[in-house]
């Protein structure tokens, strides 16, 4: 991070102004960074945003209605929001070498449903209408609108299973992805928990699916993209890749090749936080064949354009295009072998065995306990994690066995690879060191535990020993 007295002056400012009209949420403010600051965040889709993108996030354009897209809005006076989706969607196109990129989705699902509808527009209702001899849905009778509409019902998704590392998004049933279409899930090899693509590609075969997602939210692998695109080839199937949680390592080079997934997808769908280190909003990336469709995105689904968060996506996107981010991105991934190895040493358990991209995923359960339990016992230690399933997890997704961790957050503080081992020795401390405790009736418990005497003090203060020595913005004092 930069020196950030500046920013300091600005955030004070912005505060007192808070502070004058409802002092709790200034007080709320203050203790989340102290809080930030204090702890070890571990949490793979959460990172530290620059004061750059922070500051952008306040202001004036979030006063401002601009359905639409750019020089084309449903309201007047957008002419500075033109400008702003402009910057956003040049610095989108540059960074990622896509041939379209759209900015207004407020969050990853408003991104993939974005996708996904577009998709479904481009596959399913522009046929029919060329068909029927429609330009629009609003000339069809109702009886051939009804068709439409109910076809949409018809088509099929696959998808990653929530187990295997795929996100809810992804066709998981209690998700609106579940109850759009018919949907199947695809797994990882039951041995060695890697994608087994010759599987996929034979359930895709029998399926016949209309979109194929890839990507993962807690899969600790690379994915090859180029046989992914060659599945979704073999069945007429449209290849969409969810990739907000490596971003980051796309836009910093260290995914390239087969393993980048905007040179093989038709759609690319992320967040604009984790790894990118961005505000918290979505991304669509499209080859162009596909960019009408997604350029409707407001008002297939989306309502208006968040014009605030779309600036500050501008300003991410920028950081993003900087030599500075490529290092930064190398180190996450880095970081993470190093984090991965501290734990394998140690005995732990790790689903796939280790990492090659942010993120490590612990399985808890040949420490007696749940993921559930482990979270909480860390988070009483000074360590911010998520529990998280593991392939055919036996506690299921509310409970879990496993915890997932990642270096994005820490890595923008400085921590390098002798940091993260030592992150492993505190967390491998804290799981040898609790224990699952009973319920009120005498029942084995999944969420009480106990932890040894003093040692989440200990750990705390462990914790404590390395952030002091990477602080978080340096200078910035509220």
């Amino acid at each position: 991070m930069s020196d950030n007295a500046q920013a300091s002056q600005a955030f004070q400012s912005a505060l007192s102004v808070i502070e004058t009209v409802e002092p709790r949420i200034a007080g709320a403010i203050r203790s989340e960074l102290t809080d930030q600051r204090e702890s070890l965040k571990l949490i793979a889709s959460e990172n530290y945003a620059s004061p750059a993108v922070l500051l952008t996030m306040g202001n004036w354009l979030s006063d401002k209605y601009a359905e639409g897209t750019v020089g084309h809005r449903f309201y007047a006076g957008c002419q500075n929001v033109d400008t702003v989706e402009s910057v956003a969607a040049e610095h989108a196109r540059e960074l990622f070498g896509a041939e379209y990129a759209y900015v207004q989705p407020h969050s990853g699902i408003d991104a993939n449903l974005v996708a996904f509808w577009s998709i479904l527009a481009h596959r399913v209702e522009k046929p029919a209408l060329a068909e029927l001899g429609a330009k629009t849905v609003n000339d069809l009778s109702e009886s051939d609108w009804e068709t439409l509409r109910r076809s949409f019902g018809d088509q099929r998704l696959l998808g990653m299973s929530l187990d295997a590392g795929g996100h809810l998004t992804h066709g998981f049933r209690p998700n609106i992805s579940g109850k759009m279409f018919h949907q199947r899930s695809y797994g990882t090899d039951p041995t060695s928990q890697l994608l087994d693509y010759d599987a996929l590609a034979a359930q895709a075969k029998e399926f016949k699916p209309l979109i194929i997602v890839a990507g993962y939210s807690a899969y600790p692998r690379r994915v090859n993209f180029a046989k992914m695109r060659e599945i979704a080839d073999s069945v007429g199937a449209t290849l969409m890749v969810d990739m907000a949680h490596f971003a980051g390592l796309v836009a910093g080079k260290v995914f390239t090749g087969d393993e980048d997934p905007v040179p093989h997808a038709h759609v690319v769908t992320t967040t604009t936080h984790k790894s990118l280190r961005g505000p918290r909003g979505g991304m669509v990336l499209a080859t162009q064949e596909y960019a009408d469709s997604v350029d409707r995105g407001c008002p297939l689904v989306l309502g208006g354009p968040l014009s605030n968060m779309m600036a500050a996506k501008a300003v991410a996107l920028a950081e993003a295009r900087t030599d500075n981010f490529r290092s930064y991105a190398q180190q996450v991934a880095d970081n993470a072998q190093a984090l991965a190895e501290g734990f394998l040493k140690r005995g732990a358990s790790l689903v796939t065995g280790g990492t090659d991209n942010h993120l490590v995923l612990v399985d808890v359960g040949g420490f007696g306990l749940t993921g559930r339990q482990a979270e909480s016992a860390l988070l009483d230690s000074g360590v911010v994690t998520n529990r998280n399933s593991v392939p055919n997890d036996p506690q299921g997704a509310w409970y879990t066995s496993g915890v997932r961790l990642g270096t994005p957050a820490l890595t923008s503080r400085g921590f390098g690879p002798e940091e993260f081992d030592r992150v492993a020795e505190l967390i491998v401390d804290v799981l040898k060191g609790t224990e699952p405790t009973s319920t009120s009736a005498g029942a084995p418990s999944k969420a009480k535990y106990a932890i040894a005497n003093g040692l989440a003090e200990r750990t705390h203060a462990a914790a404590s020993e390395l952030l002091d020595k990477h602080p978080l913005y340096p200078g910035l004092e509220l």
